[in-house]
């Protein structure tokens, strides 16, 4: 796992964003930006390339599938791995807003880092091949 790529982490709490955050460090990751809302999130995409989003699902004024919906309908981000995180424990929702994968708080740092890798190397292997 390349932990050189950047990440991006979105929740409308300043505080759940800065833990996260910190989480996505320990598991080795230093390029770390954050956003508190879907609209920071979505401006964010078009000025830089992000290999992971993790998301809140429940913000306000744009919600997590609303969010992830944005970013499929983007081609240039259409394809980027976003892991949903939710309090809620219905998980299935998360799989029919677009996420790669979903982790329900609390969570730790190899939570974390195993559902990162999880989503990763899944998203490598449905890539096509390069040529």
């Amino acid at each position: 796992m390349d932990t050189s790529l950047p990440v991006l982490v979105v929740d409308d709490s300043r505080t759940m964003t800065a833990i996260i955050a910190k989480l996505v460090g320990e598991v080795g990751f230093a390029n770390i930006d954050q956003v508190n809302d879907g609209l920071s999130a979505l401006e964010r995409l078009r000025e830089k390339r992000y290999h992971l989003v993790l998301s809140d699902w429940d913000m306000r004024p744009m919600n997590g599938t609303e969010l992830i919906a944005k970013i499929r309908q983007d081609p240039a981000n259409s394809r980027t791995p976003v892991i949903m995180i939710t309090a809620k424990c219905d998980a299935d929702v998360s799989w029919l807003s677009g996420a790669d994968g979903y982790l329900m708080k609390p969570f730790n740092a190899s939570d974390l880092g195993e559902k990162i890798a999880e989503v990763l190397s899944q998203r490598l292997a449905d890539s096509p091949p390069a040529g």
